[in-house]
């Protein structure tokens, strides 16, 4: 990255925010991210790379060939590259909701409107975000992104903590983050958020196989953990059809913040007896649930079911089903809505009513929006003092 590029990014941070601290340190520290690339080609060319490393990196490029010659996106330069920096930076991110109402705080700011999550480079800083709201009457959930993009904009390069990680959740993440550059539709983050989970798990289940065969354990792995992805899904969803009985009744507020937490006990106990093999990066089971963990959930989770079934229909060709799902979204409406209508009549069931009512009001960021593989886990670059929108 050169030096115009950097400036070029600080001022458009800066043009598009109403706290420039704030955003100065975000433009920072995504300028610093990019200004430490090296080509993993060069990294591998060292003789001191230790042989799990050197596994992984010739992992990830062969990923990224794989997603743009088999799956035609759009890689551009992103993850041909890594940064290199003692301590990279870790975004810290904060959501919000009302605690007796499954809707998500809303954080506005010129030009790109209103958004439901927000990050911060600095923990400390993302826990005061926290502890405010909390004094205002809020669920808040506070945790750490698994990787970002800048959706384009940028050659994105891989983040080194990325490969601490097996080769199925990595190649899980790769597929997932260059999914979001090639396509993602601006104001439905539920949407790009769902279908870039389905593209991520499908896309390692096509990879593994071509590279393996489909009787390879890492194969088979990866199609366990999208049955089990689609599984949680579902649960999710009735688990939230309870929550929406509770928070609808005639019941005081008192009774119903009362009668959540035993609720949220029993959607606990549930979670950890569903069938399939372990979560990874999942902590639904053990945090303190609230309704803004539900809400960051339900973003990475929305009819997971509805992408299955296009896939399906075509085959089991991943390339055909997405472009046919990216098709259908772009005509005007709602996307789920104008997806569900390529499987009409082949008997796919109604998603769960929460879906527009929820998210329609939820948009994307312009510089770095985290992108989870398979633990959900958001970042915006939205400013802490701008305007809350009612």
């Amino acid at each position: 990255m050169n030096r115009k590029s950097v400036y070029w990014l600080l001022a458009t941070v800066l043009l598009t925010s109403c706290s420039p601290t704030y955003v100065l340190r975000a433009g920072y520290e995504e300028a610093k991210i990019l200004w430490n690339r090296r080509p993993i080609s060069e990294v591998l060319a060292r003789k001191d790379v230790d042989p799990a490393t050197r596994e992984k990196l010739e992992l990830v490029l062969r990923v990224r060939r794989f997603v743009e010659q088999d799956l035609a996106f759009n890689v551009g330069g992103s993850y041909s590259t890594i940064t290199e920096l003692d301590k990279p930076p870790v975004v810290h991110v904060v959501t919000a909701a009302p605690r007796t109402k499954l809707e998500p705080y809303l954080w506005w700011f010129p030009i790109i409107g209103q958004v439901a999550y927000k990050g911060y480079f600095d923990q400390a800083d993302a826990q005061q975000e926290a502890q405010r709201l909390e004094a205002e009457g809020y669920d808040t959930y506070v945790r750490p992104a698994m990787a970002f993009s800048t959706l384009g904009w940028f050659s994105d390069p891989l983040l080194p903590h990325l490969l601490r990680y097996e080769p199925g959740t990595l190649t899980n993440i790769i597929v997932h983050e260059l999914f979001h550059s090639t396509f993602y539709l601006n104001g439905q983050s539920v949407f790009n958020e769902s279908l870039a989970n389905f593209a991520g798990h499908r896309g390692a289940i096509a990879f593994f196989t071509k590279e393996f065969g489909p009787e390879a354990e890492v194969t088979r792995q990866a199609q366990a953990t999208w049955d089990q992805e689609r599984t949680v899904s579902v649960f999710l969803a009735t688990g939230v059809e309870r929550l929406k009985a509770l928070y609808t009744s005639t019941a005081s507020e008192a009774e119903k913040l009362q009668q959540r937490e035993t609720l949220f006990t029993q959607l606990q106990q549930e979670f950890r007896s569903l069938p399939g093999p372990v979560r990874q990066n999942t902590d639904f089971a053990t945090v303190r649930l609230n309704n803004a963990v539900v809400l960051q959930y339900l973003i990475y989770l929305q009819d997971l079911a509805l992408f299955e079934r296009v896939y399906q229909q075509e085959g089991r060709d991943l390339r055909a089903a997405l472009t046919r799902v990216i098709n259908a979204a772009k005509t005007e409406g709602e996307p789920f809505g104008a997806v569900r209508g390529l499987v009409e009549g082949h008997g796919m069931p109604r998603p769960f009513s929460t879906a527009n009512s929820l998210f329609s009001v939820l948009s994307s960021s312009t510089v770095a929006v985290a992108l989870a593989a398979d633990s959900p886990r958001v970042v915006s670059d939205k400013p802490s003092n701008c305007r809350r929108s009612s």
